[in-house]
């Protein structure tokens, strides 16, 4: 049975209730080590079509996802909703800030360099995956909207936005999804920018909606995650952090038995829980993965588990530098 169809925005933009993120490609916490078992785009995407996993996201920045999406996506395009991102020139390094770009002539450069490698005349939804504190998001978001009117992007939408930046943003033209790091573990956006999304009509893309795999139960001590994985020097796997989040993800487990049901289809089924208009976008490199993952449409969590999910405590931040725009992303006024 596909998974059913939820809309983003007030647009028109309808896509399956969980989608598919598509930075695994570019092995975002060095997992090499899991190469040789990895299954292919082609196979992911036919699958994901099957299931009604619809929404594909991935992102310039994802070095070699956008090529491997679009071979992959060649002939079954009309049969997905197609997102990514612009904006991030260089990623967080340790101890480097990222190099943000939002200027106008960049957003024309970067939409002609994903079409071509997408192998596509549009994107569906276009992101700035980052804002630029130096562009005025009125300035950046003029230029997306060019990009609609010329038929290159179908909808707009924004990555880790201020909330004043959203609603400026929305002012020149309407945003239609707003992608932020959301999860049982992540819970930032409950405070100001998920009520402001309530408000303006705009849809919520969760990334990391699996706690960076914790929360699909598989993790279960920090000598699973490879030497030189990204995810050890996050605050929330150091090494006095770990054993605290490995026992809020016992509570994961309790209630996935009660549902004969997978740890993640639990964290994912507690995202869709709280709006129409929530779609999550785990990661994977495997199609029995994503079997799982789209499986959590069918789990149904009672009030009192979700209540008892709400209650998770969680320790460490996010990031070890919450700075350079990365979250709550802000711009200067249009003078």
């Amino acid at each position: 049975m596909p998974v059913p169809q939820r809309s983003l925005g007030t647009g028109g933009l309808s896509v399956g209730a969980v989608g598919y993120g598509a930075m695994s490609f570019a092995r975002p916490y060095g997992q090499s080590a899991e190469h040789a078992s990895d299954d292919s785009a082609d196979a992911l995407l036919g699958r994901a079509v099957e299931l009604g996993v619809t929404l594909v996201d991935t992102a310039d920045i994802y070095r070699g996802s956008e090529e491997a999406i679009g071979k992959a996506l060649a002939t079954r395009r009309d049969q997905v909703v197609l997102a990514t991102k612009f904006g991030i020139v260089r990623g967080l390094t340790p101890g480097g800030a990222p190099v943000l770009n939002g200027r106008p002539e960049y957003v024309r450069e970067r939409i002609e360099s994903s079409l071509a490698l997408l192998g596509t005349d549009h994107v569906d939804l276009y992101y700035q995956h980052r804002v630029d504190p130096d562009v005025p998001i009125e300035e950046t978001v003029g230029a997306m909207a060019e990009l609609v009117a010329a038929g290159k992007v179908r909808h707009l939408g924004l990555s880790e936005a201020a909330p004043d930046t959203i609603r400026r943003a929305h002012a020149v033209h309407p945003i239609s999804a707003v992608q932020t790091e959301w999860s049982l573990w992540s819970r930032d956006i409950e405070r100001e920018v998920l009520p402001l999304t309530r408000e303006l009509g705009i849809g919520i893309v969760p990334y990391s909606p699996l706690g960076r795999g914790m929360l699909t139960g598989r993790i279960t001590s920090r000598e699973d995650l490879p030497e030189g994985d990204y995810r050890r020097s996050m605050p929330r796997f150091s090494q006095e952090a770990f054993d605290a989040n490995l026992a809020a993800v016992e509570t994961v487990r309790e209630i996935a038995r009660a549902h004969d049901a997978a740890p993640g289809q639990i964290a994912l089924a507690w995202l869709l829980a709280k709006a129409d208009d929530v779609v999550p976008i785990p990661g994977t490199l495997h199609v029995a993965r994503l079997e799982e993952n789209s499986g959590a449409a069918r789990v149904r969590l009672t009030a009192a588990e979700i209540a008892r999910l709400d209650a998770l405590p969680v320790h460490g931040e996010r990031e070890s530098d919450l700075g350079h725009n990365w979250f709550d992303g802000v711009t200067p006024p249009l003078r």
